[in-house]
């Protein structure tokens, strides 16, 4: 969104320029500067408010601006990788209350387009400890309830899950996860992490399965093509169902259901 006004306000200075006399290379020239300097102060702008940000500590509430922080950024993020995203099954999200979000991991660029197109309903996602020691933007992440997990050392998990559980309890903010702990290089799903899961039921609440499809090829297409990036919601567990499982059921269900959705295409391009 702010991508298309700063554009705009770009165009409608360089009009207002050759309208006021100046010549066609002044005018182009002035309304791309009024394009650049508005992305520029736009960035400017979330580096300030960051700055603000104490990550040293869990969050004891999230911050309203951060979290919009996150979501602005995301949608801006998108629109300069000229990335197309379509949401499918949208309904099976809950209407009300936190959940916990789990889904397969290709592309760095998976949080980003979820963050934009789920933005209403306020996901904070567990990531790597390396993402939220990026300048300035794993400041807002954090003030927006993202947390880091050291899947390397198991007390350190523990504690990002028992966090991660009481954010939720709090009514801070819904979780969002990647239980294969890392990026598919090859768009196999790799194994999968049970331990995340224990966050839903900790916390009580539904478990929303979800595949995403074409995030892998953003950077392949920057910046000539534009990437079609596909988000489906497979199904929404119920909080009493996640209760009656343990988190090897639960993590080996969410694979099959993820597995599944992406089979189709995986033939497709097995017979490419």
């Amino acid at each position: 969104m702010f991508l298309l006004l700063s554009f705009c306000i770009g165009v409608a200075a360089g009009i207002l320029a050759g309208v006021s006399g100046h010549a066609v290379g002044q005018s182009v020239l002035i309304g791309l500067g009024s394009f650049v300097g508005l992305n520029l102060l736009y960035a400017i702008w979330w580096v300030l408010v960051a700055a603000f940000v104490d990550d040293t500590k869990p969050i004891e509430k999230q911050s309203a601006l951060c979290r919009f922080g996150c979501g602005s950024i995301a949608n801006w993020l998108c629109c300069w990788a000229r990335v197309r995203a379509e949401v499918i099954g949208e309904e099976k999200l809950p209407r009300e209350g936190r959940f916990v979000y789990v889904c397969n991991h290709r592309s760095g660029f998976d949080p980003v387009v979820t963050a934009a197109r789920l933005r209403p309903y306020n996901l904070a996602f567990i990531s790597k400890p390396s993402n939220l020691k990026i300048a300035y933007i794993g400041k807002l992440a954090y003030g927006a309830g993202f947390l880091p997990i050291d899947r390397e050392n198991d007390r350190q998990a523990l504690k990002t899950i028992l966090t991660a559980a009481d954010y939720i309890k709090r009514d801070l903010c819904s979780i969002a996860i990647y239980p294969e702990g890392t990026r598919s290089k090859t768009g196999e799903l790799l194994p999968f992490h049970a331990g995340s899961f224990k966050i839903a039921q900790k916390a009580d609440v539904p478990l929303v399965i979800a595949a995403i499809r074409g995030s892998e090829q953003v950077k392949k297409n920057f910046p000539l093509r534009r990437t079609r990036v596909v988000l489906e919601i497979l199904e929404t567990l119920p909080a009493d169902k996640v209760k009656a499982m343990s988190t090897q059921e639960l993590s080996a269900y969410s694979r099959e259901r993820i597995e599944a959705a992406l089979a189709p295409e995986q033939r497709q391009e097995a017979a490419v």
